[in-house]
């Protein structure tokens, strides 16, 4: 792995990716108050921190050309690709019809819009005094939206989140570490444990914490709303920090398939859904603790799969066409370059020095 890279940070992508697909595999299992109370800690703040993380590594987003293609080309076109690719397959395997594709993203793939809109907007988040207010304000107003164009009310939902990160620095990251946070952090992950347990006693409904319904779908005004949603906002901003401090720096095969998130979280749709279509829910209705456990080791040999690099980069070249020709269209630039200082290297050699001409020759 590069040293450029920061190992804790891909150790938090790749756990936090994983947990995308236990948590969308986690739907198959029958709905009680165990697994709900599972799903609902881990929803908690598991997207927030994904969310935190992505805004993190937007830091360096700028209007250029080059910064807005790159945006195109690794998240919209992966977007448009896997959108139509996965709505043939749910119809094909599952004959699932899926209406108003691309305008309204299907099941995951919401974070792609959601993430060319953030970044776009990034040059316009740069003061923290202004952003960070702003954000939430557009957070408790993204539960007022209706409709699924392009997710908005999810764009909104978690904007806070991202704008945390966008202000977050490396100097930042570093005060959560030592035994005393992680301590911390432990204590905190308890707290979020028992507070979930009883989100939907008191809010009503676990759909809070998805950020993409309004308030009026979730039986609650305007005003209980915006609290709801800043208690929620706030459980999430704390276990998202609480994630990263537990997070070790140790570099391992683990941290490696941290660079591969992307593919993980595009693809693992296809698996979950092909799964659901063997009728494995209804095998997991009937298993109660079992059903949970050999369903969460599943997910994780999904994610451990996708990221594998063999694999990994064979998915690459389809979600990512255009990032796979540049690179190896820059590839064959730098060796044209090479060769073309070779040959001048060779041809200013004087004739009497006939070993050296016939060493370079041959190395080129």
């Amino acid at each position: 792995m590069s040293s450029l890279r920061d190992a804790r940070l891909d150790n938090a992508k790749m756990t936090l990716v994983t947990l995308v697909v236990v948590g969308h595999s986690w739907t198959m299992l029958a709905s009680n108050a165990g697994n709900n109370h599972l799903y609902d800690f881990l929803y908690t703040w598991h997207m927030p921190a994904f969310v935190l993380i992505t805004g993190y590594l937007s830091r360096g987003f700028e209007w250029t050309g080059p910064r807005i293609w790159a945006l195109v080309r690794s998240v919209a076109i992966p977007y448009v690709i896997v959108e139509a690719a996965l709505a043939v397959f749910r119809l094909w395997a599952g004959g699932e019809h899926l209406h108003e594709l691309w305008i309204n993203p299907h099941w995951p793939l919401w974070y792609l819009p959601a993430l060319f809109i953030w970044r776009m907007a990034t040059p316009l988040l740069r003061s923290p005094w202004v952003a960070i207010p702003v954000a939430v304000a557009a957070s408790l107003l993204g539960g007022l939206v209706t409709g699924a164009t392009l997710d908005l009310a999810r764009v909104l939902g978690f904007l806070p989140f991202f704008v945390l990160g966008l202000h977050a620095t490396p100097e930042r990251l570093n005060r959560l570490r030592g035994v005393p946070v992680r301590l911390g952090a432990l204590a905190a992950m308890v707290g979020i444990w028992f507070l979930s347990g009883q989100l939907r006693s008191w809010a009503g409904t676990g759909e809070w914490l998805y950020y993409n319904d309004s308030y009026t779908a979730m039986g609650a005004s305007p005003t209980e709303g915006y609290l709801t949603r800043l208690l929620v906002l706030a459980a999430g901003v704390v276990g998202a920090l609480a994630l990263i401090a537990l997070m070790t720096s140790r570099t391992g095969w683990f941290t490696r398939m941290g660079s591969m998130t992307l593919v993980v979280y595009l693809c693992h749709g296809f698996f979950i859904k092909a799964l659901g279509y063997t009728g494995y829910a209804d095998w997991a209705n009937a298993h109660g603790v079992v059903a949970l456990l050999a369903t969460t080791a599943l997910s994780v040999g999904i994610a451990l799969l996708l990221a594998w690099k063999p694999v990994a980069t064979v998915l690459l070249h389809v979600i990512d066409p255009l990032g796979h020709a540049e690179k190896h269209l820059n590839y064959a630039t730098e060796l044209a370059v090479v060769s073309t200082r070779v040959d001048d290297v060779v041809d200013r050699l004087p004739m009497d020095q006939a070993t050296e001409r016939e060493s370079l020759s041959a190395a080129h």
